[in-house]
């Protein structure tokens, strides 16, 4: 894998073949981070990246100059290595934090610009991940949360439910929280 584009563009992250993930292909990522690009300036955003992974989203934020960016992942072994490859790369605006997502949300005192979630494809849960979002004051007034998910999936009839784009078999939806809600 390969850091797309900003300040790091070009660093290739070796990931260890031992982590239980399914991580998002360079070209749905880069498709993703374009669409990114067309609804928001990166600079000044703080980030949570949910069910990390590899914690390659995390790192083209920070590569795009997000301010802050927090990578979740209930996985030792992935923390693990998104921490060690952010000491490596200097990424001083990344924290990473072990954690059950669905808690982390319901726990969290921060708010963020944008929330990016990559749960596993067959997680029962996922369905119910845009509502927990939303009842909670994890994402800030005009923020945008992004779902990736397989295309059994449907979240258009959701009302924070902004746009559906689907690159092969990743499917990305996006929802926006207005202000005053």
């Amino acid at each position: 894998m390969r850091i797309i584009a900003g300040s790091y563009k070009g660093r290739v992250l070796h990931v260890p073949n031992n982590l239980p993930v399914r991580p998002t292909t360079d070209m749905a990522k880069e498709a993703l981070f374009n669409i990114f690009r067309n609804l928001f300036e990166f600079e000044g955003k703080t980030v949570l990246d949910l069910f990390s992974g590899t914690g390659a989203v995390s790192f083209e934020f920070v590569s795009r100059g997000c301010e802050q960016v927090w990578a979740v992942d209930k996985n030792r072994n992935c923390t693990e290595w998104i921490k060690k490859a952010a000491k490596q790369f200097e990424m001083n605006n990344l924290y990473v934090q072990q954690a059950e997502s669905f808690k982390f949300i319901k726990r969290s005192l921060r708010s963020f610009d944008i929330i990016f979630a990559d749960p596993p494809y067959a997680m029962d849960e996922i369905e119910n991940l845009p509502d927990v979002v939303f009842n909670s004051t994890i994402l800030k007034p005009e923020g945008w949360f992004v779902v990736e998910h397989s295309r059994r999936l449907d979240f258009s009839g959701h009302p924070h439910f902004f746009d559906h784009r689907k690159y092969g078999k990743v499917n990305f939806t996006f929802f926006q929280r207005k202000t005053g809600e």
